[in-house]
């Protein structure tokens, strides 16, 4: 095992919560560093991503979240967190892809510490052309919003491509893949985050609040609704004949399964309409986080950060997640860059 750690750093600063509820059951506490498997690597994180899949894990949320594995009464995964980049310090013996000093980012298990161990399959080196900030909020959203657009809905250039929650996480990654892939795209946000949708290179911006953008006076070759409280009749409405709807997330419904009810309506009915009706989880790979890379590297892609945190603000920026204060990527910054 190579590593350049100390023997005597044998501890860190860290996010914990040992039971499922709000931000308040969240502490910053010092606890031992990970030890990692011979398939991982030790990450001196520099900072860390903040997505919606925080928010349930940390309340256990659907609860179909803890049935699947995530922890039955309270969080499996002491330290919260998935999004990460920083630099490695430690590879298990069995890791080939990753040496210690390497810069990297993807996803890992407790990113909202100062050390964080990720298995070697969900990592990939930095691109040189961003910063370790703008690498902490790209790999989660990214390949989801990537996924949704290729391998699900088979994007091709020149179709019309809708985009519902444009100026959250997922939504800022797909507005861009989809101009670089050749469609013309539609983001749908609400008025205040419309400049940050145009910015992102959409052809044209909607304020949900202001408009029945589904009412079918426009329709789309692809619809792309990210964790929305549309419902599916309205969607098909504005959605072509041969159209493809790609349901990202699961927001709203019950305490026990959340939104996937409305994701396996799409699913049951599809087969029965001209309409291709999909759902999907995103695979975590790195495969899907290097063809991201290759967006990011050539300028195609660029992570649209909204505001910085600090590590002993993970509850305030889960919180403004969550209430819909955030705009593009939010970032809990746990260790400041030289600029």
């Amino acid at each position: 095992m190579t590593t350049t750690k100390l023997e005597t750093e044998v501890t860190m600063r860290a996010i914990v919560q040992h039971e499922f509820g709000s931000s308040e059951t969240l502490a910053l506490t010092e606890v031992e560093r990970p030890r990692i498997e011979p398939d991982e690597v030790l990450i001196e994180v520099h900072s860390a991503g903040v997505d919606r899949g925080v928010w349930h894990l940390m309340m256990g949320m659907p609860y179909l979240v803890r049935l699947a594995g995530f922890g039955f009464t309270r969080p499996k995964t002491p330290t919260p967190g998935l999004d990460v980049s920083g630099r490695v310090i430690e590879v298990g013996d069995e890791v080939t892809r990753f040496e210690v000093g390497d810069e990297v980012f993807g996803i890992a298990a407790g990113a909202y510490a100062e050390y964080a161990a990720a298995k070697e399959s969900k990592l990939v080196h930095k691109p040189a052309n961003i910063d370790h900030e703008e690498a902490s909020v790209a790999a989660i959203s990214g390949i989801t919003a990537l996924q949704a657009l290729t391998d699900v809905a088979d994007v091709k250039a020149g179709q019309s491509v809708l985009v519902i929650g444009a100026s959250g996480g997922v939504g800022t990654y797909a507005v861009q893949l989809a101009k670089a892939l050749g469609a013309e795209v539609t983001g749908v946000a609400s008025g205040p985050k419309l400049d940050l949708v145009r910015t992102l290179g959409a052809d044209h911006v909607i304020d949900y609040t202001a408009t029945d953008y589904l009412d079918g006076g426009d329709m789309y070759d692809v619809i792309v609704d990210i964790g929305g409280l549309n419902s599916l009749r309205d969607l098909r409405r504005a959605l072509a004949p041969t159209g493809t709807l790609v349901i990202v997330g699961g927001e709203g419904g019950n305490r026990i399964t959340g939104g996937i009810g409305r994701q396996l309506r799409a699913l049951l009915l599809s087969p029965f309409v001209k309409q291709r009706l999909r759902m999907f989880i995103s695979a975590e790979h790195h495969s899907h986080i290097e063809r991201l890379a290759r967006f990011i590297e050539s300028g195609a892609v660029t992570p649209a950060i909204g505001r910085r945190y600090g590590l002993d603000q993970v509850g305030v920026a889960i919180d403004d997640l969550h209430a819909g204060r955030a705009s593009g990527k939010s970032v809990i910054v746990v260790r400041k860059e030289a600029r």
